[in-house]
């Protein structure tokens, strides 16, 4: 039996997937895939050995490429749902959803912003744990207003363009690889601990979002001239800055919005993009989320065509 969709069933389990992040976000941990990812990861963390660059490296590797096959491996079995169209769709529409995830971004930055509207550095600080691993404790109002700005920026790629992407070009399969190796990228895929243990997550985590980086750069440029910003200040600091964190991906969106909101964002001791032209006022939060949830909405349109051109050259 058929899948009975007027429209490429891609486009119907995407638009689902933006439905149900728009609507409620993110399931409950027992039942979200990412959750299950990382229970994983930790399990076999556990297994991995304790010292031996040469043996961590070679566990990482394995590690690497393991997880992230095997859950893009168990997605392929929601193809043989398609004798059940309405169970393959919903099944389809919620695993996708999983790869990524726009409401929970919004509402982790206002909890930010609204802290900090209220005077309360404290729950700031602790609001800003939600969106990245830096450490709070010391980051005054500036920098926590630029902290937040980076990670929206930031996970407008690794969290929104990216797994749609990868969906676009390889189905869902490449949406959950993807996500899996971004989620071994976060949990181990750091120096210190892990230096040799996620070295090959985090390198892959470089390719997989070399691609996905620069188009969201280029489509928060698009977004931020129709939000009457900075485009050409946004084109000129992403690429003069792009390359300046230690990241090779995360500085492409983060100069550019530094560069659209004409605004300085630093971390210190590690990079500084943009110019301080404007101050990091806590409405720049809000001027940012602004420029990315248009982004999004391109990235979605782009993504949309791609699929339609797609199915129609399969017919």
């Amino acid at each position: 039996m058929s899948v009975p969709f007027v429209i490429d069933p891609s486009v119907a389990v995407l638009s689902a997937a933006l439905v149900v992040d728009a609507l409620w976000g993110e399931p409950p941990n027992a039942l979200h895939p990412v959750v299950w990812i990382g229970k994983v990861v930790s399990w076999l963390e556990k297994l991995a050995p304790r010292d031996g660059a040469g043996r961590q490296l070679a566990a990482g590797v394995f590690i690497a490429l393991a997880v992230p096959l095997l859950f893009a491996g168990a997605s392929l079995l929601v193809t043989n749902l398609r004798v059940w169209p309405i169970l393959w769709f919903v099944v389809s529409a919620l695993l996708l959803k999983s790869t990524f995830s726009m409401r929970g971004l919004g509402r982790a930055a206002f909890d930010v912003r609204d802290a900090l509207a209220r005077g309360s550095l404290g729950d700031a600080r602790q609001a800003l744990r939600s969106l990245c691993s830096r450490d709070p404790s010391t980051l005054d109002e500036p920098l926590l207003v630029a902290a937040t700005i980076e990670s929206v920026a930031e996970n407008a790629s690794d969290s929104f363009v990216a797994p749609l992407f990868y969906y676009a070009l390889l189905g869902l399969p490449g949406a959950v690889f993807y996500r899996a190796v971004n989620t071994l990228d976060a949990m181990i895929g750091y120096h210190g601990r892990y230096e040799y243990l996620g070295k090959a997550s985090a390198r892959l985590d470089d390719l997989l979002n070399f691609i996905p980086a620069r188009m969201t750069s280029g489509i928060l440029v698009i977004a931020g001239w129709l939000c009457r910003e900075d485009a050409l200040r946004g084109w000129a600091i992403w690429q003069r800055d792009g390359r300046k964190t230690e990241s090779p991906n995360a500085g492409s969106p983060m100069a550019t919005i530094a560069g659209l909101l004409r605004v300085q964002l630093e971390k210190v001791g590690h990079y500084r993009l943009g110019d301080p032209t404007e101050a990091l006022e806590v409405r720049k939060i809000g001027d940012a989320w602004r420029i990315v949830m248009l982004g999004a909405g391109i990235a979605v349109a782009m993504v949309v065509a791609a699929l339609g051109v797609r199915h129609a050259y399969a017919e």
